[in-house]
């Protein structure tokens, strides 16, 4: 009785399910989504499809709901074109297969009582966008915005992500976790990112997500899983361990003066957070992340033996976080922030106005640009005082007197810089023309950029600053006229781009880029799809066998020569006519073909479906495009080209007739999916362009081709043999020996190559094309 009252129960949830799933379905007429009438034909259908996705396609309308347009238009055609889903349509309102219900009802259910049991297909229904969580609307990323301000954004800070699609019950179960996390990573500086596999399954198979739900962080550009159990702790120490570990430096008692007396060497201002955590807090890490280029973070922690000499020095707090940014004098702070609760805001705030030294020294041209901005119209005037200058203690006392003036006269319209002549020899130069006064001795200038380009406008002190009250004077004097005189900079010069002393060596960025990718190999390996891995491992599988078997055949070899006595002259001669006999001998590899010719079939209307959209999983066919006028001499070459892999039964052959089927090829090259799409946009000559001798290896199962486009001529020399080897294939045959003419070579050249091209395509490392669906070949 129990088991009767829960079968019905779960019957009447079925139904309330289904019954809404309809009503929702009911919404959507794909007559209307493509303007065309009930009783449109099959043609006019095509035409209305292919006008509206070329003016609704992602990649060529920007419009914010352009792609759930072509999702619509692609809906849309696909029940129209069919028609038995076009019939369910029209009689029940709804393409799915399952409508009749009640005249299938045995289908749909199998002995309920022995188990819940249902078909998946009866829950196909179009996609409700009112079904999606809200809290998500706001993260949802498309593709062209995640190239375009994502990528370039998590170089200031790391990006969590999910993948999320429709029925995919696993999403419902972490959605509560997510939810939360996402709050409080977000307060904290982490991006947070959704990805709707059905609608934006281009930039799904960007970032490799091949299931649903799934979880990556994207940090300065590149890509992890995250391969845990979806909880809170996990997913917070997920994010964190995407930053790297040096970011910030744990500063104790006695390390703190070694910490602050770096700034000179690093050209930036010290950075120290007085907490009582004992571990560095995660907003501090991400803080350190965003301003790593401009600032260096330590931590004190306040509970530590050995601190409480430092705190008191500072007269510090230690019930309340204190940040203290240090610049030039390590004594004193530059400036202090106390807070109970540090913010983001707060922070940002605090430490954006203190990215730069009070003098800095000027070590790469974005660090210039920075501080001496491009004159602007109607903006107040940026000036730039730069102190020439060298290294040594020969210099320190110009170098104080330059950052003492430089703290008395701080201005929002001046900023004090200095420069190493040595160091950059063509900026000094360029500034104070290569004059004897200046030699070995340090000299002021007052720059404004004019443009960005290296164009400046300039005043040289009329003599070398030695640091003396009266250059202090004379400088003051100068910028009191600037105000009120800007002709006063009367030089005009072109700077050169300034050297990037900073930079690390080659072999460093050698080193970290192998170490980089060797972690991302080690990572693949054990957690990637092993799709993504499978052309890695066929190429070295190939190279392992590739070696060993030469080794061996060598061994061998070696042997044989040492043993047999040498052929007699009337051996070699037939040898040597046996190997002219047959063109391909000089092309033999590892397969063996199964027969002695190569069976290529045209694609046509009656045998599309068996050849093409419904191949058997693991069959691929590989079509040659050509006209009527180069049928024959392109069959002959191509014949020539892929003969020894015919002992595959995976692969089949086929042509395609250009004149016939000329827009089921347009059809496929322009809406191909693809991260780097086929750049084959429809223009005043896209009817007149020559698409003979393409190449494409379809997989019907898996949806994509890859494609090989013809040789173009004159990129080799050695064009001349081509007949000679086609007729000796010929000859094994029994065929008849084709014309040799200078117009069927041009043709012939075409797929030179192609041999190369099939070796790529059965190791898996061609680039794949994704379609939505196959094309009617009418």
């Amino acid at each position: 009785m129990e088991l009767g009252r829960a079968g019905l129960a779960w019957a009447a949830a079925l139904l309330l399910a289904v019954l809404g799933a309809q009503a929702a379905a009911g919404d959507f007429d794909p007559y209307r989504v493509l303007g065309v009438g009930r009783g449109s034909s099959q043609a006019d259908i095509k035409k209305a499809y292919k006008r509206l996705a070329r003016e609704w396609h992602p990649d060529k309308n920007k419009d914010p709901g352009a792609e759930d347009k072509f999702i619509q238009i692609s809906k849309a055609y696909e029940i129209l074109s069919n028609e038995e889903k076009r019939a369910n349509f029209d009689r029940y309102g709804d393409a799915s297969e399952s409508q009749g219900y009640s005249q299938h009802q045995h289908q749909q259910f199998h002995h309920f009582h022995e188990g819940f049991y249902f078909d998946e297909s009866f829950f196909h229904f179009p996609f409700n966008s009112e079904r999606r969580d809200s809290s998500d609307d706001k993260y949802l990323l498309h593709f062209s915005h995640y190239i375009s301000e994502i990528v370039p954004d998590s170089f200031k800070k790391p990006y969590l992500i999910k993948i999320t699609s429709d029925w995919c019950f696993s999403c419902i179960h972490i959605e509560p976790v997510w939810k939360e996390v996402a709050q409080e990573l977000e307060v904290l500086g982490v991006g947070i990112g959704v990805v709707h596999a059905g609608y934006e399954r281009r930039l799904a198979h960007h970032l490799g997500a091949h299931s649903t739900p799934t979880l990556l962080g994207l940090i300065s550009g590149k890509i992890t899983f995250f391969h845990n159990a979806v909880v809170r702790e996990n997913l917070r120490q997920f994010v964190e361990n995407l930053l790297p570990g040096n970011l910030v430096e744990k500063v104790r008692g006695k390390n703190y003066l070694h910490f602050l007396s770096n700034w000179k060497k690093e050209n930036k201002p010290h950075v120290l957070l007085f907490d009582h955590m004992p571990v560095v807090p995660l907003l501090y890490k991400l803080t350190a992340f965003a301003y790593r280029d401009y600032l260096s973070f330590g931590y004190v922690y306040v509970g530590l033996q050995g601190t409480k000499e430092l705190s008191s020095q500072y007269n510090i707090n230690v019930y309340t976080p204190t940040m203290m940014i240090f610049k030039e004098h390590t004594d004193r702070p530059a400036d202090v922030v106390q807070a109970r609760e540090m913010k983001k805001q707060l922070i940002d705030d605090f430490l954006s106005q203190n990215k730069f030294l009070m003098v800095a020294r000027l070590t790469s041209q974005r660090l210039f640009q920075e501080l001496c901005p491009v004159k602007k119209p109607h903006r107040q005037r940026k000036h730039c005082v730069v102190l020439l200058t060298g290294e040594g203690e020969k210099f320190a006392a110009a170098y104080e007197s330059f950052l003492t003036f430089a703290v008395a006269n701080t201005k929002d319209s001046l900023k004090f810089v200095h420069v190493y002549s040595d160091r950059q020899p063509e900026f000094t130069d360029a500034l104070l023309m290569d004059e004897e006064k200046y030699r070995g001795k340090s000299a002021v200038v007052i720059l404004e950029r004019r443009n960005d380009v290296g164009k400046v406008a300039y005043k040289a002190l009329e003599e070398a600053w030695q640091g003396s009250k009266e250059d202090s004077f004379i400088l003051l004097d100068l910028l009191d006229q600037l105000r009120t005189d800007p002709g006063l900079l009367s030089s005009e010069t072109v700077l050169a781009d300034l050297n990037d002393e900073l930079a690390p060596m080659f072999l460093i960025r050698w080193l970290y880029s192998t170490l980089d990718y060797i972690l991302d190999c080690w990572d693949s390996l054990f957690h990637s799809n092993w799709r993504e891995m499978m052309p890695l491992l066929s190429l070295l599988l190939s190279a392992l066998f590739i070696l060993f078997g030469t080794i061996i055949v060598q061994a061998f070899s070696d042997s044989s020569d040492a043993r047999d006595s040498p052929p007699s002259e009337k051996e070699e001669t037939a040898t040597k006519a046996a190997k002219n006999d047959s063109s391909f001998s000089k092309e033999s590899n590892s397969r063996v073909p199964k027969k002695g010719f190569v069976e290529v079939t045209e694609l046509t209307d009656i045998n599309y479906t068996s050849n093409l959209v419904r191949l058997r999983p693991g069959h691929m066919n590989v079509v040659l495009i050509l006209s009527n006028s180069t049928k024959t001499m392109l069959l002959q070459k191509f014949a020539l080209e892929v003969y020894t892999f015919t002992g595959s039964s995976s692969l089949h052959f086929s042509f395609l007739s250009l004149d016939k089927h000329r827009e089921w090829l347009e059809y496929l090259l322009e809406f191909a999916q693809d991260a780097a799409p086929i750049p084959n946009q429809y223009d005043k000559h896209f009817l007149e362009r020559d698409y003979t001798g393409y190449v494409l290896a379809l997989n019907g199962h898996k949806k994509y081709f890859c494609l090989f486009k013809p040789h173009r001529l004159g990129d080799e020399a050695g064009m001349g043999g081509l007949c000679e080897d086609y007729d000796s294939a010929l000859h094994m045959e029994g065929r008849e020996k084709p014309s040799c003419s200078p117009g069927s070579e041009s043709i012939k050249s075409k797929l030179h190559k192609l041999s190369f091209w099939m070796e790529r395509l059965l190791e898996g490392s061609l680039q794949r094309f994704y379609i939505p669906s196959w094309p009617s070949l009418d």
